[in-house]
């Protein structure tokens, strides 16, 4: 019967297609201290992912199941426990929103907060499941909102394109040219240009499309964007924001599709069409 229950909780919570340390090995699981990775020399050491969960055979399933696709994996049961962990610097961060001790919405302002963490991936996994909750989530700074149930597969790949999405980020950032299909960003000296043509954009516009296009895929605050554009000691109203978009989407034309609006939170460049 126990049994019966767990394969029964797991399937309601995960759906068809997981695989559980359960059916493997029974016994208990090695905690993130004494797990032990053999790396050889040559090879890239992997990716680590924080998962944060006050239910523990939630954990102990994502855990197996990322460890099998070769991350490493720690876990925290609150999140108190969390930023503890989060001193280790993961590639990313799952995060469960109802815990004890600290919620996920108060982790992930901590996270944000910092300088030196406000850049790692944060995808929420929860069961709360309504519009006003993933508004929260996204306008808190998470990159992604997972309502639970959710099948294992689905989670492990928002994952892996979520740190590709980070990888390209980091490349993004360094380069001077941003391409974008026939659309070449030139970040040094402020053009834009479509099929080798020059398109004017004023300076204000230019950097609003600069830094959107430095965060592919990821949903940015208009908040963020009228801090780092224009700077938190100036004021200006959200209003701003969205002007400066629209006459960005009228003078690139084609490319207009690429700059999404997310209702109620910002905007998101989506860097593939």
């Amino acid at each position: 019967m126990a049994e019966y229950i767990r394969k029964r909780f797991e399937s309601l919570l995960f759906g068809p297609g997981f695989d559980s340390p359960h059916l493997h090995n029974p016994g208990p699981r090695p905690t993130d201290e004494g797990l032990l990775i053999s790396i050889h020399p040559n090879a890239p050491l992997p990716q680590t992912i924080l998962v944060v969960d006050d239910e523990t055979d939630i954990l102990e399933l994502l855990k197996y199941n990322l460890e099998k696709e070769g991350f490493h994996v720690l876990t925290a049961r609150d999140g108190k426990e969390a930023l503890n962990k989060i001193k280790q610097r993961p590639d990313l961060v799952v995060l469960d929103i109802m815990m004890t001790e600290m919620d996920g919405w108060e982790v992930c302002k901590t996270i944000r907060r910092n300088p030196a963490t406000s850049s790692i991936p944060i995808i929420f996994l929860t069961a709360r499941d309504s519009e006003v909750d993933e508004v929260t989530g996204l306008e808190l700074g998470a990159d992604d909102y997972i309502r639970k149930p959710v099948k294992v597969r689905t989670l492990i790949a928002r994952v892996k394109r979520r740190l590709k999405q980070r990888t390209s980020d980091t490349a993004s950032a360094t380069s001077t040219i941003i391409q974008v299909g026939e659309m070449e960003i030139h970040c040094e000296n402020y053009v834009v240009k479509i099929r080798g043509k020059e398109i004017f954009l004023p300076k204000k516009e230019f950097e609003v499309l600069l830094f959107l296009a430095r965060h592919p895929d990821r949903v940015i605050r208009r908040e963020t964007l009228l801090n780092e554009v224009w700077g938190a000691n100036v004021y200006v109203i959200d209003r701003t924001i969205d002007v400066h978009v629209r006459k960005i989407r009228e003078k690139i034309k084609e490319f207009a599709a690429h700059i999404e609006t997310v209702k109620g939170v910002g905007y998101r460049f989506k860097k593939d069409m």
